[in-house]
């Protein structure tokens, strides 16, 4: 790390300490990308079973909050996202394409301090650890871990606005240990067997059996239900797909086994109170693998009827570890 950024960061933190927002907060930040051209390091391969490897992006800036990406969510458009940052802030941007199609670099890329339900901001990552965000018509979804809560945005303007209200999880939060809370947040598409219901699931917060715990937060099957847990992977994301079902975005990282990753699709179907749910596996990562803390999960219809499926990485503002945005496209 520079000496340059080194003070910006120590600004930051002064600036976080003393309740106040940096002087550049809302301003464009500047992100330098790299393309990333193979999944499987060294390797041509992009067909992974129904996945196709499109290509990816390894991103850096001077901001020194530019980092933390915790969860993604796509505008209809498929350019515009909104990204949370588990050190409570919003990241909003758009996505730029060579050529090609592929991932070239973001654009238009701003962070803003999130305000809670009392209008304060940067009250410490115990109070504003965002980890899981959904849009939901008007209104923006977000969780947050250490202290479990789902908070109400207005949107348009969530960025400027305070918390407008905090929905009931239906998981007891003795349950959620303070840094393995609800790490997912999605909405079922409203022709599905969930008719739209918000749906939530834990990073590490176990059942009675050893499974995680999950609940619909509304539609005609609120409840709450488990999703299987299988060796060391946590869920840290998940979206739903156009035809109901879910995908969810699994992290593994111990000295034993090293850094990993998964993606299963569950079937919506299955997906009720009460019930245990498994998935088909799609995706598997390791140290071979273009991968590193995964976070994020966003699932699209492109413009050409295919879905396509955007993962980001959580650098944890670590010279160790990358920013990365991968794309796939899901064959059915």
């Amino acid at each position: 790390m520079t000496l340059k950024r080194l003070c910006r960061a120590a600004a930051t933190a002064l600036c976080i300490a003393a309740g106040a927002s940096p002087a550049w907060a809302g301003a464009e930040v500047p992100v330098i990308s790299r393309q990333i051209s193979d999944f499987r390091i060294g390797s041509a391969e992009t067909k992974f079973g129904s996945l196709e490897f499109l290509g990816g992006l390894e991103m850096v800036s001077s901001r020194a909050l530019f980092g933390s990406l915790s969860s993604i969510r796509f505008r209809p458009d498929q350019k515009h996202f909104v990204v949370v940052l588990d050190t409570g802030q919003w990241l909003t941007g758009g996505i730029e394409r060579d050529a090609k199609g592929r991932l070239s670099g973001l654009s238009d890329v701003e962070i803003t301090p999130m305000k809670n339900r009392s209008g304060r901001s940067f009250e410490g990552k115990g109070h504003m650890d965002a980890e899981g965000l959904a849009l939901d018509g008007d209104r923006v979804l977000v969780s947050f871990e250490q202290d479990h809560r789902v908070d109400v945005y207005p949107d348009p303007g969530f960025a400027e606005s305070d918390a407008i209200a905090t929905l009931p999880i239906l998981i007891p939060r003795k349950m959620l240990s303070d840094n393995r809370g609800i790490e997912t947040i999605t909405v079922a598409p409203a022709s599905s067997p969930l008719q739209g219901g918000v749906v939530v699931v834990s990073e590490r917060g176990l059942d009675s059996e050893g499974n995680r715990m999950a609940a619909i937060l509304s539609g005609p099957l609120k409840g709450r239900f488990s999703v299987e847990r299988d060796g060391a992977f946590d869920v840290t994301d998940g979206a739903f797909l156009p035809g109901g079902d879910l995908l969810l975005l699994e992290r593994r990282f111990n000295m034993a086994e090293g850094i990993g990753m998964r993606l299963r699709r569950i079937k919506g179907a299955d997906i009720r109170p009460g019930a245990v749910v498994d998935g088909e596996l799609l995706l598997e990562g390791n140290f071979n693998s273009q991968i590193d803390n995964m976070e994020g999960l966003d699932a699209f219809q492109a413009a050409d009827g295919t879905t396509h499926i955007i993962l980001v990485s959580d650098d944890n503002h670590s010279i160790l570890q990358r920013n990365l945005m991968l794309e796939f496209r899901l064959s059915d």
